[in-house]
């Protein structure tokens, strides 16, 4: 598919006159993109492509507060579980068709069903009931809906009905990738890129633009999205003027690149955090509590970040799940965190009744880090005795195995900031690692069931506690990330986000 295929004659021209590297926006990923299928998937590469060409319907301002995006408002009923989304007028698909009613019930609909995230609503029914007219049915009271539905990865995105409706549980194939964003789908070339092109009847939120929210602007012609899995290889292609903007840059580079005229660095606006996600349905860990707490009380995460890290400042070895200074910030159950203590971890893997069955140790290196402290872990646990074998794959084949329990005891990943607790994966009972007991469906029920800030504060206070009481996933540390930018390009944010986006970028 050649990118002049989507372009007028007089932009043909104008492509013609300008250099390629002018027109196009050149983002090197650390690897190739899953399905950009929005509502099937969390991966952060395939969300930060994706939210180009697929939308919500709210977005989160600078603030991280949910405003109006394909909607202009809404109504609650009394109850609080009946909602009624007044639509946008006039917003056009990719495909010329205008989005309707229809296709936000069907895109909710199907979302509700098989998406990763489709849980977390408690959606019984998503029913046009007017042409742009929409009403949503709860179970209950869901004081997070808001936020839930502005939430890109892994989120509701709409679709048009027919494709929703004919994909059913299965990812949407790349030729169907239609929505409403500013670019749309260009072409897919295997180990060469991914490229969207400027939907140049992109119907804009007249509002002003605020972070992700209010009016977003199509400056160029195309984003080029290109796996470059070897860092080295994207610094020194910022550097060289072949790449505009380079993604996940490691630590022990930093020093190199912060006083490089030839390199914007965008430091991450809040941190990331590493997670050892514990398989919940089977093998080793599965029932075993006890051998999750001698695992956790190996670990000196310090020592990991120092490794996967470097640089202090980039770095915070904390176990709260919320940054100090957030709304949702508590240090309940953290006392567990970064023991280091293989004595006792020893101690605590016999009373497991463990017997030296190997656990396997999913893990890639297309992020630098999740491969640093996965061998830190390894030798720890080591150390106590728990026999730990890495398994090493590329990040595409980490997402498939991950969905496979059979394949995996424990998985490396990273979670960046979310608005509201209820968007951690961990809170997704669907998320690989499928953490459900009863104690966290009641604390989930009660975190989810009233809009009392107070109330929901308390309640998260106790769910992280119980998160180290049951150990469903380790949270590494606090990890202020870094991509890297051309000195040209301009942004309408200045430090990253955690799902980088280009409209209203220009160079």
């Amino acid at each position: 598919m050649k990118l002049t295929k989507f372009l007028s004659g007089a932009a043909v021209l104008a492509l013609m006159a300008t250099p390629l590297s002018a027109q196009t926006l050149r983002y090197a990923t650390i690897g190739e993109p899953p399905s950009l299928d929005s509502q099937m998937g969390t991966a952060t590469l395939a969300s930060t492509i994706s939210q180009h060409m697929f939308e919500t319907l709210y977005a989160f301002d600078a603030s991280n507060a949910p405003q109006p995006y394909l909607v202009t408002g809404e109504e609650i009923s009394e109850d609080g579980k009946t909602i009624t989304l007044n639509l946008r007028e006039g917003v056009l698909f990719h495909d010329g068709d205008t989005m309707t009613a229809e296709d936000v019930a069907a895109s909710l609909t199907r979302w509700a069903e098989y998406g990763s995230r489709g849980k977390l609503l408690g959606l019984e029914s998503a029913e046009a009931t007017g042409e742009l007219e929409v009403t949503l049915t709860l179970s209950a009271v869901n004081g997070a809906w808001k936020s839930i539905l502005a939430f890109v990865n892994g989120g509701p995105v709409i679709y048009p009905a027919e494709i929703v409706s004919e994909a059913g549980g299965e990812p949407i194939a790349a030729e169907n990738y239609i929505g409403t964003g500013p670019y749309k789908f260009g072409e897919l070339r295997p180990n060469r890129h991914v490229e969207l092109v400027r939907f140049d009847d992109f119907t804009p939120n007249e509002a002003e633009s605020d972070g992700a929210a209010g009016k977003r602007v199509a400056n160029f012609e195309a984003l080029r999205f290109i796996p470059v899995p070897d860092v080295g290889t994207r610094v020194s292609g910022v550097q060289a003027g072949d790449y505009d903007y380079a993604e996940y840059i490691s630590g022990d580079l930093y020093g190199m690149v912060r006083d490089d005229d030839s390199i914007q660095v965008k430091i991450s606006a809040a941190p990331i955090f590493g997670l050892m996600f514990m398989n919940s349905e089977e093998g080793p860990l599965a029932e075993n509590i006890k051998l999750r707490q001698a695992i956790m009380a190996a670990l000196d995460n310090e020592q990991a970040l120092q490794v996967s890290v470097g640089e202090p400042e980039l770095y915070e070895a904390t176990g709260a799940f919320f940054a100090e200074g957030n709304i949702w910030h508590t240090k309940a159950g953290t006392e567990a965190y970064s023991q280091g203590d293989p004595a006792k971890a020893k101690t605590l893997a016999e009373e497991a009744g463990y017997d030296g069955t190997p656990i396997k140790l999913l893990v890639s290196t297309n992020y630098k880090a999740h491969f640093d402290d996965a061998s830190v872990f390894t030798r720890q646990l080591a150390d106590a005795g728990i026999n730990v074998q890495m398994v090493v794959v590329d990040w595409a084949t980490l997402l498939t195995l991950r969905g496979q329990p059979a394949e995996w005891d424990m998985f490396m990943t990273h979670h960046g900031t979310v608005p509201d607790p209820v968007l951690l994966t961990v809170m997704n009972d669907s998320y690989p690692g499928w953490w459900q007991t009863d104690e966290k469906r009641d604390l989930v029920a009660e975190f989810t069931g009233t809009s009392d800030l107070a109330a929901r504060q308390a309640t998260w206070e106790k769910l992280q506690a119980l998160i180290y009481e049951q150990l469903p996933v380790i949270k590494v540390g606090n990890l202020y990330s870094f991509d890297i930018a051309s000195p040209q390009l301009t942004t309408q944010w200045e430090q990253a986000p955690a799902f980088p986006y280009f409209w209203g970028a220009s160079k």
